[in-house]
């Protein structure tokens, strides 16, 4: 859960230390009383009373230059679960884990998301409940719950909003239908957002800006900026698919629109031109096992959809000037990462890329689940909420 960039938590109470330490930015008594300006005497009441809560735990002893070593503190990854589930538009992943996204137990769901929400969340509801009775977990084990959708959703409502590939998610209450089976905080987010927050807490906590692209049946972009998700007035901020291409206004998006980058570069769209071709593809995950078989006509058609994602991402890359560019999602193969950088360096100015790391993503499909972790954590582990449990 720790985490780089990060403006400092205003405050000293017992909440904003718990945070100092849950943001990698204080890993010693020490730094937390160099950093909130507190006595010695006031950081170890704090200390203490986040001990024995059981939210902080202490490990081993810090190299000094003199004098006692200090002790280092560390954020209790174990102090609750968290069930996450991944939705994407023919499957789900149902997992549980620990704060920071450890693994422990997980589901592979075989539903797809245009059926609606009712038959998805009954599946999740049901898989979530089959792994906490084989872990021998309650809810009352659990620090929250986590969804992730291919689609914006709204962070004023945390419902779905207007998702172009999911009919009949607009605006339905999934936290409230998860809630009434689990009683815990629920945390809807978008996907490449959850696949961003978790590639920058496992791979590049002390990177001010990372940007994932996930390149699936859909395209989604995730942006984290100083350590937190970046969404928009509404939610709608990195929805790259819906970027109109002028010299492809003949293909029609899954939308509705003429000429979206989703059109012609998405995996829903080379599982298409796969077709034509006469094999056998129907989404991104089709298009993924051609490319893992070695099909060369899978892998041309990846390459020349990246060159399009990689068009429209050097107006991103040129706005942001992010440190990192992840790809991620069925689609994330060399032939993408290839075509990516085709048209992505010509098209922007070498101010915009010398220190810009474009690489695909280490994590995978792990990414979402570590990042819905690193989410509800967020929520649940805030300093009001750290306050309010140690008051």
């Amino acid at each position: 859960m720790a985490g780089g960039g990060h403006r400092r938590p205003p405050g000293s109470r017992v909440g904003d230390v718990f945070e100092l330490v849950r943001l990698g930015l204080a890993q010693t008594r020490g730094d937390i009383q160099d950093l909130t300006g507190l006595s010695r005497v006031t950081v170890a009441q704090r200390v203490n009373a986040l001990l024995d809560g059981g939210f902080l735990v202490e490990g081993g002893s810090r190299g000094s230059t003199g004098g006692r070593r200090p002790v280092e503190l560390r954020v209790n990854v174990d102090h609750a679960r968290v069930l996450s589930a991944v939705v994407d538009t023919t499957h789900t992943r149902v997992a549980l884990t620990n704060l920071v996204g450890d693994l422990q137990d997980d589901e592979q769901l075989d539903i797809a998301v245009d059926g609606g929400p009712d038959p998805v969340l009954q599946a999740i509801e049901e898989s979530m409940r089959t792994i906490l009775r084989r872990r021998g977990l309650t809810t009352s084990d659990l620090a929250g719950v986590g969804i992730s959708v291919p689609g914006p959703v709204d962070p004023r409502t945390n419902r779905p909003s207007e998702p172009p590939i999911m009919p009949g998610w607009d605006a339905y209450p999934v936290a409230e239908h998860l809630h009434d089976t689990f009683p815990v905080p629920v945390v809807v987010e978008n996907d490449a957002n959850a696949m961003a927050l978790g590639e920058h807490a496992a791979h590049y906590p002390d990177c001010p800006s990372v940007v994932l692209v996930k390149v699936s049946t859909g395209i989604g972009t995730g942006i984290v900026l100083d350590g937190e998700v970046y969404r928009g007035v509404d939610g709608g901020a990195g929805d790259i698919g819906h970027v109109r291409l002028v010299e492809h206004m003949d293909a029609v998006c899954r939308c509705g629109s003429h000429g979206c980058l989703a059109a012609v570069a998405s995996g829903h769209a080379v599982a298409e031109s796969l077709r034509a071709a006469g094999r056998e593809a129907r989404s991104g995950r089709d298009v993924r096992r051609l490319l893992d078989a070695g099909d060369l006509v899978a892998a041309h058609g990846v390459r020349t959809a990246g060159r399009l994602v990689g068009q429209v991402m050097a107006t991103v890359v040129t706005m942001l000037n992010p440190a990192v560019l992840v790809l991620g999602g069925d689609l994330a193969t060399a032939p993408l990462l290839a075509g990516v950088r085709e048209s992505l360096y010509p098209l922007t100015l070498p101010r915009a890329t010398r220190n810009l790391d474009v690489r695909l993503s280490g994590l995978g499909t792990d990414s979402a689940v570590i990042g819905m972790a690193h989410a509800v954590a967020g929520r649940v582990y805030s300093p009001a909420a750290i306050e309010a449990s140690l008051s």
